[in-house]
């Protein structure tokens, strides 16, 4: 998802809402990896499409062309090709942050250069590809923005002491039977299912995987008042709508014939809201390295032994 998420919190901040400004720690990433062997589906390439879920921007230092898709040298694919003993020369990570379906298609600006069309990366030599897209096209990091901005003014008039609605956010994009980004998701799944189709076409002998997105908030929504400025209701109305997402993606995948990678249950207890040495994804406020509300290194590694759990299963 697009890391235009850091900017609006950074106005949030300035503006005086109730987060606190803290100390990024870079003392760890908690949970040790058991490295567990896995077998490599086929010699060839491995191709790593997706947003910044799969670049994972700020776990370590940003590797790869251009600048602004912030690629970690941590992330996902790079753990995935690492532990199934994929060469440097095969493995091709062209994920950037902020990119959308079209950008699969299509070349991508960013602030520091520009992304050549990731579908590009593919050809009949390739065997892997994963795929992580969708959250920049129902503009979910805006959403987020959003939802924070008008969950600082709950809290600011009461927590819900003056006003009795818990889900202000939600309003603004659900009204009766009419809901925007129930509609955003469905027009998602048509171009990913496009996508499907020529990821095929362009790569027929890979095995081709769509990742979904891990666990952001709580099932628990009165757990999540600090670490994201969210009204009660709201974590909840954004919870529901990344599992329409996810489920999305899982229909669209199985109609397309490939593969699908849950990373939601393993991450479930490990959202932006637990603790600091639990969490897979950092809250408004990193307290590991990691972009504000974004994988940390140990979200990429829970998404990478995901993946891996997902390939080894279908060998």
């Amino acid at each position: 998802m697009k890391t235009s998420v850091q900017a609006g919190v950074a106005g949030l901040l300035a503006c005086g809402t109730l987060l606190t400004v803290v100390l990024v720690a870079r003392d760890g990433d908690g949970d040790s990896h058991t490295g567990v062997a896995y077998a490599a589906p086929s010699k060839g390439p491995y191709v790593a499409l997706g947003d910044s879920y799969t670049a994972a921007p700020g776990v370590t230092d940003p590797t790869g062309t251009p600048a602004g898709c912030d690629r970690s040298t941590g992330n996902y694919p790079a753990l995935v090709a690492a532990e199934l003993g994929i060469r440097a020369s095969d493995f091709h990570d062209v994920s950037c942050s902020g990119a959308t379906t079209t950008d699969l298609t299509a070349a991508q600006k960013t602030d520091d250069g520009t992304n050549s069309p990731q579908l590009r990366a593919l050809s009949s030599d390739t065997r892997l590809v994963t795929i992580g897209i969708g959250g920049n096209d129902i503009g979910f990091s805006s959403m987020i923005k959003r939802c924070v901005g008008m969950g600082a003014l709950y809290q600011l008039t009461g927590s819900g002491k003056y006003f009795t609605e818990d889900a202000p956010c939600r309003r603004e994009y659900v009204n009766g039977d009419s809901d925007k980004v129930k509609q955003k998701i469905s027009t998602a799944g048509d171009r990913l299912t496009r996508v499907l189709t020529e990821v095929k076409r362009r790569a027929p002998e890979a095995r081709v995987y769509v990742v979904s997105y891990p666990a952001i908030l709580p099932s628990d929504s009165a757990d999540c008042g600090r670490d994201m400025s969210l009204a009660p209701g709201d974590v909840t109305f954004l919870r529901e709508k990344e599992q329409q997402l996810n489920t999305m993606l899982r229909q669209r995948a199985s109609e397309a014939g490939v593969g699908y990678v849950d990373t939601y249950t393993p991450s479930a207890d490990h959202n932006a809201c637990a603790s600091k040495d639990t969490r897979w994804i950092e809250p408004l406020v990193p307290e590991n390295p990691a972009a504000p509300v974004h994988p940390n290194a140990r979200g990429a590694r829970g998404m990478a032994d995901a993946v891996l759990r997902t390939v080894k299963s279908a060998l």
